[in-house]
């Protein structure tokens, strides 16, 4: 099967896949170690509302913790820029207020057609 088909039925399964390819190291981290992976390939897989990550290749390496040394602040979740135009299609498509059609995009991340048919048959 080509890469192209295999797409495609993902996609027909609600699967997304992003190649992520600003990342330049993957840190994850224990108690007792930590695994650095430099220069990975990271890909962003959305199943039905789940987001998973797949990092391959690029330098593998392990560490001790730093000693007292503070964990990375938690990053904070952005939400994606949905354009009005998409918000007010979705209110009038399943006949529901600007604020729920918006919470629905948010929810769905900006997909008009996930967003109309959840709110469609709630």
């Amino acid at each position: 099967m080509d890469s192209r088909r295999a797409r495609r039925m993902m996609n027909q399964m609600g699967m997304k896949m992003d190649e992520l390819g600003d990342i330049k190291r993957v840190i994850l981290q224990s108690d007792k170690r930590e695994i650095v992976i430099e220069g990975p390939q990271v890909t962003s897989i959305n199943v039905q509302g789940t987001k998973m990550y797949q990092v391959a290749g690029g330098r593998e390496s392990e560490r001790k913790p730093i000693q007292g040394a503070a964990s990375p602040a938690p990053v904070e979740e952005t939400l994606p820029e949905i354009p009005e135009e998409d918000i007010l299609l979705v209110a009038q498509q399943a006949n529901v207020s600007i604020d729920v059609a918006r919470k629905a995009l948010e929810d769905n991340d900006g997909d008009l057609a996930q967003a109309i048919i959840k709110l469609q048959t709630r």
